[in-house]
């Protein structure tokens, strides 16, 4: 399983799965990442938290953590 935390910079990636449940699910869909949409990651930071995306055309900092959550090909 390849998740968001392991695409490197400069990459696009697709979501297949968000996992996960309850409230921190429902946080990372209510950003609009969900399933479908394409992840570009822009950089990281240099101890690897947080990870900057950019997902339908606005700019994202997410943590470590969440960003395991989301299952990407």
């Amino acid at each position: 399983m390849k998740t968001l935390r392991d695409v490197k910079i400069g990459d696009t990636a697709k979501v297949v799965k968000l996992h996960g449940e309850g409230a921190v699910k429902r946080r990372i869909m209510d950003m609009g990442i969900t399933k479908g949409v394409d992840i570009y990651v822009r950089k990281v930071a240099p101890l690897g938290d947080p990870v900057e995306i950019t997902v339908r055309n606005y700019e994202l900092s997410i943590r470590k953590g969440d960003a395991e959550m989301i299952e990407v090909e």
